[in-house]
């Protein structure tokens, strides 16, 4: 009985407030639904934009890379000397490195013949540094003068590539040289670059006629099976130049993403959205328990009268907030999984619903009504038993 008096009955009262006043009850299930969806819109979005930044060095197959220091990002790169990637060939460990040169480059549409800027992937095709079939079934065709392989899910305005190729028109050109597109593979877009093209390391000197050979952009480094991968780091950082980096795969991802989430300014857009959305929810909720706590003040002296303690008061409040984060967060749920599926399409980006982005939006939510249900109690000591008389 001491459970049901302590639980049940408080919830049961707050239900009742709710339901009281629909108009009030609906307006209040809207003001949270809002917060819900903007929630889950902001961090769908910096999901996805950490996915796509990661989307590339996620298909990468070395041990340990290589970057110059002031590199920000893959998108962004600051050019070493090869001759300090050739140098980690001197560790016992190192069994092959291959240089990769990364570049922004202009894309001819086929068919309208207008420009738009992707991501250029130069590297020897024999080296096969992506974890991607399209582009291990292309080594041989890269290996020809002035070919490139195009990715399949850059965005549509660099023309629709696939019936091209089928129609046999595959010459465009990529910074006003001509090339061939002889295939495509499957890597996706991120928010550096609207789509990604592959070539050879001498295709790629080609396309970019001011580039040096001896100067690339990522240093990839395969190790015996049988290596310490942590160890040779630590002798690679020793034996190279300070100006080098040497990252393990997921220090490779991690960099990635600190870029955007730390250093871009649209990382903090998302992060900043978030917050604005639970305070938008949180006065929305604050005000109607606020104005049921108000408008029902008598009522509650009355119970105070009759032996109701105040910790009585705090658990209806306590329960109406979190009726109000239930009701509002499953149709935000269902608002925001029809919204995800029209970014997709637009963006062309992934923006899974995943169980963990349901939980923590849910957190967010319960989190944002308790808080406003803290707020809304320092009215519950104006239900004073004297005002009765």
């Amino acid at each position: 009985m001491n459970i049901v008096n302590w639980c049940y009955f408080p919830a049961r009262l707050a239900w009742r407030q709710l339901v009281f006043d629909r108009t009030k009850l609906v307006a209040a299930i809207f003001g949270v639904m809002f917060a819900c969806v903007l929630v889950f819109m902001q961090l769908g979005f910096r999901d996805s934009l950490y996915d796509s930044a990661i989307s590339a060095p996620l298909k990468l197959t070395g041990d340990l890379f290589l970057m110059h220091k002031q590199t920000e990002a893959m998108w962004r790169p600051a050019k070493f000397p090869r001759r300090e990637l050739m140098r980690a060939l001197g560790h016992p460990a190192v069994v092959d490195v291959i240089p990769v040169y990364l570049g922004l480059a202009s894309f001819k549409n086929i068919e309208t013949r207008v420009k738009r800027t992707l991501m250029v992937y130069g590297f020897d095709p024999d080296s096969q540094i992506f974890d991607i079939a399209g582009i291990r079934n292309y080594r041989d065709g890269l290996r020809i003068k002035d070919t490139v392989l195009f990715d399949e899910y850059s965005r549509p305005e660099f023309g629709p590539m696939r019936q091209l190729l089928e129609a046999g028109r595959s010459s465009t050109e990529v910074n006003d040289y001509k090339v061939d597109v002889i295939g495509l593979f499957h890597l996706g877009v991120s928010f550096a670059a609207d789509g990604n093209i592959v070539t050879s390391d001498l295709n790629f000197m080609r396309i970019f006629p001011n580039r040096n050979h001896n100067a690339i952009d990522l240093g990839v480094i395969k190790l015996d099976s049988g290596s310490s991968i942590q160890q040779v780091q630590r002798e690679l950082r020793y034996q190279l130049n300070e100006f080098v980096d040497v990252f393990t795969y997921e220090e490779l991802l991690k960099h990635e993403k600190d870029y955007w989430a730390d250093m871009a300014p649209i990382g903090f857009i998302f992060g900043f959205g978030t917050i604005m959305g639970l305070i938008v929810g949180l006065v929305i909720v604050y005000q109607i328990l606020f104005t049921d706590i108000a408008n029902l003040r008598y009522e509650f002296a009355t119970l105070k009268a009759m032996g109701y303690e105040h910790g009585y008061f705090i658990r209806v409040v306590f329960a109406s907030a979190f009726f109000l984060a239930v009701l509002g967060f499953f149709p935000g749920l269902m608002l925001s999984t029809g919204l995800y599926y029209l970014a997709e399409s637009q963006i062309f980006m992934p923006m899974p619903m995943t169980f963990s982005k349901l939980g923590t939006v849910f957190v967010f939510i319960l989190s944002m009504c308790v808080m406003a249900g803290v707020l809304a109690i320092r009215k519950l000591k104006a239900a004073d038993p004297a005002d009765m008389f």
